[in-house]
């Protein structure tokens, strides 16, 4: 894995590290190949139950790094659809990652940084971060993040931030719902461990699935073959192996058996 993007191990857990501090976590065509890879590897390693994304130095990210986006504005139109596409995939991998997420979100999130946190499941901050989707200053619109972006903030928000592209604060991230939580610079690793407790805790199969249950709610319209598809879930999951040792754990007042592996490091 290249220096760029570092991975730690941690018991059950992933830590994916943006790693180039000295442009503030910035990414190009490297990174996001990088990216792209470690998650869809995370995707099939059943040793993986929790991701955690973050950023080295004092940014989290800044998006799109300004050397990179210098060459492709001087590339064919061609070119372009191709790199944009390659940013898309990385979004959508991590957006659909068969894995609870948490973005660990530290000083400037700008762009694409904004978007790796719409696409995590849980995003938490400190009062310091700075939010912005800049992309208007230069002509440009944040058209590949804007699914997960919209889905997060919703289309109201979206329409004041992707035409002004200002800058915002993390009380503001937290009430239009970017972040989920905003705590003290000190108390941020606790925070994140304290998810990452609770994911633990749930089911693999149905921490894993939560995100899937609500996209697929949100995507059908027929009430009868959602109910169906409800119920066809829950029932699937009572009689599971997963389902019955959580039951089972529940009525004999003990401690399921995926709960007994968090690392407490």
């Amino acid at each position: 894995m290249s220096e760029m993007l570092l991975q730690q191990h941690q018991g059950e857990v992933l830590r994916l590290r943006l790693n180039r501090p000295n442009l503030h976590n910035a990414f190009d065509a490297g990174v996001i190949a990088g990216m792209t890879a470690a998650l869809a590897t995370a995707a099939t390693d059943a040793g993986v139950r929790v991701v955690v994304l973050e950023g080295a130095g004092p940014s989290f990210s800044a998006g799109a790094d300004l050397n990179w986006m210098r060459g492709m504005a001087a590339a064919s139109e061609a070119a372009n659809r191709e790199d944009s596409l390659a940013l898309a995939r990385l979004m959508r991998t991590l957006d659909e990652l068969p894995k609870p997420t948490i973005a660990r979100v530290h000083g400037a999130a700008f762009g694409g940084g904004v978007g790796l946190v719409a696409c995590c499941d849980i995003a938490i901050g400190v009062p310091e971060a700075r939010f912005g989707l800049t992309e208007s200053r230069l002509g440009l619109l944040p058209a590949v993040i804007s699914p997960y972006v919209i889905a997060a903030i919703g289309p109201r928000q979206a329409r004041r931030w992707f035409a002004t592209a200002e800058l915002f604060d993390a009380q503001t991230a937290l009430q239009i719902g970017l972040l989920h939580q905003v705590v003290a610079s000190d108390q941020l690793d606790a925070a994140v461990q304290r998810q990452i407790d609770l994911l633990l805790k749930a089911g693999p199969r149905a921490a894993a699935g939560a995100k899937s249950l609500v996209a697929r709610v949100l995507a059908t319209a027929d009430g009868e073959a959602q109910d169906q598809a409800n119920a066809s879930l829950i029932a699937g999951l009572r009689v599971s192996p997963e389902g019955q040792e959580g039951l089972s754990a529940f009525l004999d007042k003990r401690t399921p058996s995926w709960a007994g592996k968090e690392d407490k490091r």
